[in-house]
């Protein structure tokens, strides 16, 4: 209301008296409500008057419109000049209020410079170090001011840098005393030797200042903290620790540390002792690593800090605490990879043992926590201890594996001889005990009389089952004696375990059908020795698969007894694998025989000599290669395979020479002598092959069964009698279809040879028409 009426009094237009009279004229008329109240009080009839006073009301009404607008235009011009006024007067204030803020942000920070160098030439760390923190936020609050730029703040800005640098240079060689680690050149690394000749000396004690609150460690620690430094110096010391004592510690079971105190100082060193083991056992590392840190935690780590930022219960943290979130992970990590991994048994028997460990390493934990290094729940370190069980089932199926490819990886031709009589180096299973399966029953058979006949009926030789003699490689015999040792151990551990080793096993044989033929694929090709090995090898290997699951069914978990536990499934496999890789070695040796047989210029026109010479070379050749082989696979192959084996080999050369001269059309008596002499080396020294075992006397037996492993071997005999024979001589061998003759070769066969060796005449003719 005052500030209208001072726009009023202002203007001098409107003239206050004559405007209070008129409107004190409109408020003394009340005859409006006069008449209302006669009009419906008490009734008199007024029409006159009213519409009278509805007409002075009326300009009345418009009276006051003209003066209410008269009102609005005086007061908003003169209201509008007053705002501008008022503003400019507050921007002005504004100026003025910022000018004074930022006066007072550079007072303080000319304060808080000056504060800084009077403490820090006192060596009072803290209060230098918090002084120029001050400085610092005063100097961001003035950067931080939108469209206020002064040119000091940069001068300002490179005079903090040189004073920040300054703070930590003092402090840098305030922490070098305090800290002095001897280190060897780096170019030695951190060896067992550059180890030993390392130290470290802490000079922690309390300088004897007059006015020092609190020992320099402390405050020295306290301003790098302020200046947000102490992350670093701690990172590098850590990582010192670790690379020249921790892990030197974990590394060299000899190493022993050694400490020695001093009125100023500590000394830290180390000696090298000759180990009683290659491998120090958990309990002695954790023990020589305690020892560290527990002098650590006495001379340099138990010194509490004020942290700025950190969001901690009373905002207070120990060295120790800052030290352990840096290093714990790495030295957690190293000490389960380089200790506790080692510490794993590769037995079951010797896991109970295992709790000594799982209790030092709690025992160690716990000191750890008491000196603030560790903090929270179990770490990694404690759960893999306590995890052995896991850990043993994985390295035992590492090993394993790792075991099995380097026997698969080793050289074939070393062997072992295999007899039925031969007792493997099988594991010795335990007795099932009541409630087994195992347990046989003998048939017994009911006789006519009625009683029973125990135990006389007649048996199976014990060798019924047994695989034949031969030689397989000693690495394969070894793989399966790992193979039943850990599936004896599978039945000692736990169900866990017990699975992974289980399936281990069978890893150990997929293994071995996929790396021993890609490994050996070169020497299987090309040297029939090894392809004849390999054969026994598969056929060895699938010959124990067949009850290996079966020997161990009853013993394993119950996850497995209930059928998973077999290897039956992987025996058609191994078979496939050996054969296939031995009748390759047969294609090999046939396609060489046929080759060879190519060159005896289709044992025609033998009357030339060059020509007789080229078959009689081709022959001795095959001969040459068949008693090669016969020597080679002598005493490696089965008795029965290897008979099997020459005698296809000798019966592809008997058919091809067979072949050859039945397609002759004509063979001269000349030719017929030398065709048979050739045949007769043959027949004479194609037996002679067959020498399967190393006692020549023994081989007399196979020798004499030629015709058993040779089916064309009388087709062959038939062929040199006829080359020999007169016409009825062959007429007689044929015997209308019932002979000899007819037994081997057909009649169109016999009459072409006829064609080809006798002339065409009436006997001949004869001959022939005898021939159906």
């Amino acid at each position: 209301g005052s500030l209208v009426a001072a726009v009023l009094a202002h203007s001098g237009r409107l003239d206050k008296e004559h405007l209070g009279a008129r409107v004190g004229r409109l408020s003394r008329r009340g005859e409006v409500c006069t008449m209302i109240n006669k009009k419906y009080s008490e009734f008199l009839p007024s029409m006159q008057s009213a519409e009278d006073l509805v007409a002075q009301v009326e300009g009345l009404s418009s009276n006051i419109d003209l003066l209410k607008a008269g009102i609005e235009n005086e007061v908003q011009r003169d209201l509008n000049v007053a705002v501008a006024e008022f503003t400019e007067l507050k921007q002005q204030l504004e100026r003025d209020t910022l000018v004074l803020s930022v006066l007072k942000k550079l007072q303080e920070f000319d304060t808080a410079i000056k504060e800084y160098n009077t403490a820090l030439l006192g060596k009072k760390y803290v209060t230098a170090a918090q002084q120029l923190e001050k400085a610092r936020s005063s100097l961001r609050n003035l950067e931080s001011r939108q469209g206020f730029e002064l040119k000091i703040l940069k001068a300002l800005g490179t005079e903090l840098t040189v004073q920040t640098q300054n703070m930590l240079y003092h402090l840098g060689e305030e922490w070098q005393k305090l800290i002095v680690w001897q280190l060897p050149p780096s170019k030695e690394g951190s060896s067992l030797e550059a180890v030993v000749r390392s130290e470290l000396r802490l000079h922690t004690a309390p300088a004897q200042e007059e006015d020092t609150a609190v020992p320099p460690v402390t405050a020295v620690l306290q301003a790098l903290a302020v200046l947000g430094e102490l992350h670093s110096r701690l990172k590098v010391f850590g990582q010192l620790l670790l690379k020249y004592v921790l892990k030197p510690l974990i590394s060299y079971p000899s190493l022993q540390p050694l400490t020695e105190e001093q009125p100023d100082v500590f000394i830290l060193r180390f000696k090298s002792e000759e180990p009683a083991l290659d491998q120090a056992s958990p309990m002695e590392v954790f023990d020589k690593i305690k020892l560290v840190f527990e002098v650590l935690h006495k001379y340099l780590l138990n010194v509490p800090l004020e942290l700025p930022g950190e969001d901690r219960k009373d905002g207070r943290v120990t060295l120790a605490e800052l030290l352990g979130e840096l290093i714990w992970g790495e030295l957690s990590d190293y000490l389960i990879q380089n200790c506790l991994v080692n510490s794993i048994p590769t037995n079951s028997s010797k896991l109970e043992q295992y709790i000594e460990v799982i209790k030092s390493t709690e025992e160690f934990e716990r000191a750890l926590k008491k000196m603030q290094f560790l903090k929270g729940d179990t770490t990694d370190l404690l759960k893999y201890a306590r995890n052995v069980n896991s850990h043993f089932a994985n390295k035992k199926c590492q090993d394993v594996v790792v075991a099995a490819r380097n026997l698969m990886t080793s050289e074939i031709h070393n062997t072992v001889k295999i007899t039925p009589d031969s007792c493997a180096a099988l594991p010795k299973l335990p007795d099932p005990g009541p409630g087994g399966h195992l347990k046989t029953h003998r048939p017994s058979i009911l006789l006519h009389n009625g009683t029973v006949n125990l135990g006389t009926e007649s048996r199976l030789s014990q060798h019924t089952f047994s695989l034949p003699t031969c030689r397989i490689s000693s690495s394969v015999e070894q793989l399966m004696d790992l193979a039943y040792h850990t599936l004896l151990e599978a039945t000692a551990s736990t169900d866990q375990c017990c699975v992974q080793l289980f399936y281990s096993v069978r890893n150990i044989f997929q293994l071995f059908y996929d790396v021993v033929p890609t490994y050996h694929k070169e020497n299987l090709q090309k040297l029939p020795q090894l392809a004849a090995i390999h054969h026994n090898n598969c056929m060895y290997i699938a010959h124990h698969l067949l009850t290996l699951g079966h020997q161990f069914r009853y013993r394993m978990t119950s996850v497995l007894c209930n059928g998973a536990a077999t290897f039956v499934d992987l025996v058609p496999g191994f078979r496939r694998l050996g054969m296939e890789c031995f009748l390759a070695q047969m294609r090999v040796q046939k396609g060489e025989i046929l080759e060879r047989l190519s060159s005896a210029r289709n044992f025609s026109n033998m009357d030339d000599e060059e020509n007789y010479c080229a078959a009689n070379k081709a022959i001795r050749q095959v001969l040459h290669q068949l008693k090669r082989l016969g020597k080679v696979w002598q005493d490696v192959l089965p008795v029965n395979v290897y008979c099997k084996a020459m005698g296809t080999l000798l019966n592809t050369a008997l058919a091809e020479v067979v072949t050859r001269i039945a397609a002759l059309e004509d063979i001269s008596a000349e030719d017929a002598d030398r065709l048979y002499s050739l045949c007769r080396i043959m027949v004479e020294e194609g037996p002679q092959v067959f020498t399967p075992l190393l006692e020549e006397d023994q081989n007399k037996k196979y020798q004499e069964e030629v015709p058993v492993y040779v089916p064309k071997w009388m087709t062959f005999k038939e062929l040199m009698i006829i080359l020999q024979a007169n016409l009825q001589e062959i007429v007689d061998q044929w015997a209308d279809g019932k002979g000899p003759l007819a037994a081997e070769f057909s009649a169109a066969e016999v009459k072409s040879l006829i064609r080809a060796l006798f002339q065409n005449t009436e006997r001949r003719a004869a001959a022939l028409a005898k021939i159906k």
